[in-house]
């Protein structure tokens, strides 16, 4: 296995989807390359991310409709099949960040909402929407992750394109604000003067479009409701994007 094909096997790691000698052959790699093993991380913390947008607890009536179901349902007689044929393995140039996530998009699809409430989640066009632009966002070929620790606690993750002039932020474990306060996310240009980008829950996602180009920095402050049009800078937590 050459080097360019081990660094093409994130994707398919991520997605548990190598052969068990591959597997154990990129491991070894990933041990001694700090490239692979950022990227691993980064891929992981998308997927969980558009995992957990997805998932919704069934209606309570669910249950007894398909209890009901399955009562009055025949049940086929089992399938013989023919072997499969082994897969192809995955060490190719052409599975990209990508193909890693319309794989993982398919899958979210199947399994979303645990795999029960596969109609709500296919209704929820908006979270649906957010999912593919994050996939999407993280393909672009200049697709750039930065993180920080943020002051009132828990962290950001910001994924932007500068050639697509948008990102979108991710907000971790922060603590949750009284009901007369909230989150409001700035962008920094280069001559330190802040552009709010709106108000955001203290565990979501953020998308911009636009005016990411020329900025700097994101920032985070503690505001009144519904918003301010300056920035508290004494609850400001700046995370440099450049």
């Amino acid at each position: 296995m050459t080097t360019p094909e081990v660094h093409a096997l994130t994707g398919p790691y991520v997605l548990n989807a190598l052969p068990e000698d591959e597997r154990i052959g990129f491991e070894e790699h990933l041990a001694d390359c700090q490239s692979c093993s950022a990227e691993v991380s980064e891929l992981r913390e998308a997927a969980n991310k558009l995992g957990t947008a997805v998932a919704a607890p069934p209606p309570p009536a669910l249950k007894a409709r398909v209890m009901a179901e399955i009562s009055t349902t025949r049940q086929l007689s089992p399938l013989v099949r023919e072997p499969a044929a082994e897969p192809e393995p995955l060490r190719r140039k052409g599975f990209s960040r990508r193909s890693f996530f319309g794989l993982a998009a398919a899958g979210l699809a199947v399994a979303g909402a645990g795999g029960i409430a596969i109609d709500q989640y296919r209704e929820n066009s908006q979270t649906r929407r957010q999912n593919e632009q994050l996939a999407a966002l993280l393909a672009e070929s200049d697709a750039q992750t930065v993180r920080g620790n943020l002051k009132s606690g828990g962290q950001a993750t910001v994924v932007m394109s500068p050639a697509k002039d948008t990102a979108i932020v991710l907000l971790h474990d922060l603590p949750k604000l009284p009901d007369d306060k909230t989150y409001q996310l700035w962008l920094e240009d280069k001559g330190r003067t802040m552009h709010s980008v709106g108000v955001t829950t203290h565990d979501g996602s953020k998308l911009i479009q636009g005016g990411i180009v020329g900025k700097v920095a994101l920032g985070l402050t503690i505001e009144n409701k519904p918003g301010a049009t300056e920035p508290n800078l004494s609850t400001a937590s700046v995370i440099p994007m450049v």
